[in-house]
């Protein structure tokens, strides 16, 4: 167990009290909360960073998801429950929660390079640091706190994707399996623009690896990339 200083633990007790938790190894909490390039800057050891808690909290968040989807959508068949998990777990949506509904970047210790760089609001660096919070408290026996916290974070954004989620599910399985991939995310490109400023038309590409995989049409920008998503999910047979 790395001791925790003074300040820094009145900065984490914070953030457990927004969260309406306890904590009883603030070390825990501390190394969940550290990106690996700080522990790179400044010469620690790896095992300090929250990479290993990460892996943890994927499983702990997938569990919670999973159980709470079953409970909420009894008639729903297994296909549907997977789908609308798929897209309340994935990175866009655990960095919304994290910016949005805890602030979580402000306590976060990131290297000083990477934080130049804009890594501490970075999407996938608060996906993996809110990940890696539930793995923290999972080993700090909170699970019964963290699972009434988690649900109380995601209902919300449940509710959404349930009621819009022909709107979102082909940008997501897209994500989703670009990151899988560990290749460069989706590029959304406008390579037409017709009509009045009061009915434009878009026309737009999506770009996995510089290659197009799709393309769509539509009212708005958001219609548009919505389209050219699902042509390229199907496409590269996502769906399988």
């Amino acid at each position: 167990m790395v001791k925790v200083d003074k300040t820094r633990k009145e900065l984490l007790a914070e953030l457990i009290e927004k969260l309406s938790l306890t904590c009883s190894d603030y070390s825990l909490l501390n190394t969940a909360l550290t990106h690996s390039s700080y522990t790179f800057e400044n010469k620690l050891s790896s095992l300090l960073c929250n990479e290993r808690l990460e892996f943890l909290g994927d499983a702990v968040l997938k569990l919670v998801a999973s159980e709470y989807l079953h409970e909420r959508f009894p008639t729903y068949p297994e296909g549907e429950l997977t789908k609308i998990r798929a897209i309340l777990i994935s990175d866009s949506i655990l960095a919304k929660i994290a910016d949005e509904k805890i602030n979580l970047s402000k306590y976060l210790r990131i290297g000083y390079h990477e934080a130049k760089m804009g890594g501490r609001t970075r999407p996938s660096t608060l996906a993996c640091a809110f990940e890696a919070l539930l793995g923290a408290l999972y080993l700090d026996g909170k699970m019964n706190e963290l699972q009434s916290m988690l649900i109380n974070l995601l209902e919300d954004e449940v509710t959404e994707i349930e009621q819009c989620a022909a709107k979102y599910n082909y940008k997501a399985i897209l994500q989703e399996y670009t990151q899988a991939e560990g290749i460069e995310l989706p590029l959304y490109k406008i390579v037409e623009e017709s009509g009045p400023p009061h009915d434009k038309t878009f026309k737009i590409e999506v770009l996995i690896n510089n290659e197009v995989c799709g393309f769509g049409t539509g009212k708005s920008k958001k219609e548009a990339q919505q389209k050219a998503a699902e042509l390229a999910v199907k496409s590269l047979n996502l769906l399988e």
